[in-house]
C-alpha cells in the first residue's frame, strides 16, 4: 500500500523561500482544484469532518508551526503527536489529507507539501458549510520531526481560563480577536463527554440549568462512564460555519468551560457580543485569523521536505 502522509517518507526537491498564493502556479496548476475536489468528497460523505479538518490544522500550526508534524505516525525513532492527551483518540481527518495528497501525487508528484493541503483543506472545509474563504499562502514543507510533549504543552485546554487562553495564543503571535474568532469554529463540531460533563454537573452560575440538563442526558454523571459520548458543540446550526456560537455563549450555552469563559465578564466580553450582532464581521475575522495561523513558523527554503508516496519514487 502507498505511504502517504502519515508516514516518515520524504523526496528533496527545490523551492522558494517564502509563501506565496501563486507558489504552484507553474509546478502543478490544477493542486488547488484537485485538493478541493477531493476534500468536498470527504466531506459528503461525512459532515463532522468539516470541523475535523479545521480542528486538524489548528493543531498543527500550534506545535513547532505549521509544518503537517501531526500527520506523521509513530516509528521506532518518532512519537507521533498523536499520542498526546489533546490529540488522542480526538484528532482526525488524516485519512481524508492522505487521500487528497494522494490525487495531488497522480498529476504532481513530489511537489505539494502535506502542510500546505492540510491548509488549504481547512478553507475548503470552512467554505463547504457556508464560511469563508480566503486566500492560502503555500510553500510550507514537511517537518521530519514531530512533539508531542509540545502538543501536550502548547495546545489549549477545555479547561483554560480566558487569561490562559489569550496567553497560548499571544506565544503564537496571535490577538484575543484572533483567539475568539477561531473559538468561533465551534459552531461546528462535537465534543466529547469527557470534556465538558464538570461544566453540566457543577451547577455553576455561568450555564443555563435547561441547557445543563438537555446536555446530562448523554453525558453520565460517573467519571469514566461515556466518556467517549459525542455532543453537538451548537445545537441549532450544527452544520454551518455561523456567528451562533457567540448568540450561545451570550445566553450562558457555551458548551465547553472554555467556550463560556469568553463571555464571563472578563476582557473578550465586548468581542463576543460584537460576533454575535454582526455575523459578517465575525465571518472576515475568522477567515484573517485563519491566514495569521497559517503563517506559524511555517518551514520553506531547504527547511524540512515532502513527503512522497512510496509508490511514486520506486
Amino acid at each position: 500500500s502507498p505511504l502517504l502522509c502519515s508516514f516518515y517518507f520524504f523526496f528533496s526537491t527545490t523551492c522558494k523561500a517564502q509563501l506565496s498564493s501563486s507558489f504552484y502556479e507553474s509546478t502543478c496548476p490544477n493542486a488547488l482544484a484537485t485538493i478541493r475536489n477531493s476534500i468536498r468528497a470527504a466531506i459528503s460523505r461525512e459532515r463532522r469532518m468539516v470541523a475535523s479538518l479545521i480542528r486538524l490544522h489548528f493543531h498543527d500550526c500550534f506545535v513547532q508551526g505549521c509544518d503537517a508534524s501531526i500527520l506523521l505516525n509513530g516509528t521506532s525513532t518518532i512519537i507521533s503527536e498523536m499520542e498526546a492527551g489533546p490529540n488522542r483518540n480526538s484528532a482526525r481527518g488524516h485519512q481524508v489529507i492522505d487521500a487528497a495528497k494522494l490525487e495531488v501525487e497522480k498529476i504532481c508528484p513530489g511537489v505539494i507539501s502535506c502542510a500546505d493541503i492540510l491548509s488549504v483543506a481547512a478553507r475548503d472545509a470552512s467554505v463547504a458549510v457556508g464560511g469563508p474563504s480566503w486566500t492560502v499562502k503555500l510553500g510550507r514543507r514537511d517537518s521530519t520531526t514531530a512533539n508531542p510533549d509540545k502538543a501536550n504543552s502548547d495546545l489549549p485546554s477545555f479547561r483554560d481560563g480566558v487569561n490562559r487562553l489569550i496567553s497560548r495564543f499571544a506565544d503564537k503571535g496571535l490577538s484575543a480577536r484572533d483567539m475568539v474568532a477561531l473559538s468561533g469554529s465551534h459552531t461546528i463540531g462535537q465534543a466529547q463527554c469527557v470534556t465538558f460533563r464538570d461544566r453540566i454537573y457543577n451547577n455553576a452560575s455561568n450555564i443555563d440549568a435547561g441547557f445543563a440538563s438537555t446536555r446530562r442526558r448523554g453525558c453520565p454523571a460517573n467519571q469514566g462512564d461515556g466518556n467517549s459520548n459525542l455532543a453537538l458543540l451548537d445545537l441549532v446550526t450544527p452544520n454551518q460555519l455561523d456567528n451562533n456560537y457567540f448568540k450561545n455563549l451570550i445566553q450562558k450555552k457555551g458548551l465547553l468551560e472554555s467556550d463560556q469563559v469568553l463571555f464571563s465578564g472578563g476582557s473578550t466580553d465586548s468581542i463576543v457580543s460584537e460576533y454575535s450582532s454582526n455575523p459578517s464581521k465575525f465571518l472576515f475575522d475568522f477567515a484573517s485569523a485563519m491566514v495569521k495561523m497559517g503563517d506559524i513558523e511555517p518551514l520553506t527554503g531547504s527547511a524540512g521536505q515532502i513527503r512522497r508516496i512510496y509508490s511514486a519514487v520506486n
